[in-house]
């Protein structure tokens, strides 16, 4: 069975012990952002986080090229920030924003730093790391040795909602391909069925 991250953060942050289990204090928030909104800018000095209630965010960054590069995708019960940028004290290397209206908790990962957790706090919040983790692990490996059709099966069962939330050429973006590769995919996929 394939591990499917969405499920297994949507299990293991429901809201109502959000707060909880990452060991957030009162000072998080929940906004409501309207499709297109950019929440952090590629070059800002931010340690904010956010986790998506409702809605879908995206990381990326673009090149000297001017051509987008997605990151990640985050749609709800994800966590999504630039934690590079956050842990060595540098201006963030992504952009986030909404692709999606959408509604997110923002939380300042300093605060993970001062809070008080209990022991079970942290093995939960170890435990999510390690799952987001696995996933980046994954997904590095794919890029590095998988086909493109191989990327594309294992992103519709990492994310089997987003195809249809999602252009096409997000999608190839995020799996290091062309527009015109991934329909082609798409079609070889369609005529097999």
């Amino acid at each position: 069975m394939i591990y499917n991250p969405n499920k297994a953060l949507k299990h293991a942050l429901k809201m109502e012990n959000l707060y909880e289990v990452l060991g957030l204090d009162s000072k998080a928030k929940i906004k409501q952002f309207k499709k297109g909104e950019i929440l952090q800018l590629e070059g800002e000095l931010s340690s904010l986080a956010y986790y998506v209630k409702k809605g879908l965010l995206r990381s990326y960054t673009i090149d000297n090229k001017d051509k987008e590069h997605i990151f990640m995708f985050a749609s709800e019960g994800w966590l999504i920030a630039d934690i590079e940028s956050q842990e060595f004290d540098q201006p963030a290397e992504l952009f986030i924003d909404c692709l999606e209206d959408s509604e997110v908790v923002i939380f300042d990962r300093k605060s993970f730093k001062i809070a008080n957790l209990t022991g079970d706090q942290l093995k939960q919040n170890a435990h999510l790391l390690a799952r987001r983790t696995a996933v980046l692990q994954r997904r590095v490996i794919m890029l590095m040795s998988a086909s493109a059709k191989e990327r594309y099966n294992r992103f519709l069962e990492t994310y089997p909602e987003l195809p249809n939330r999602i252009p096409q050429r997000m999608i190839a973006s995020y799996l290091g391909i062309t527009p015109e590769a991934l329909s082609k995919i798409r079609g070889e996929i369609a005529k097999s069925k």
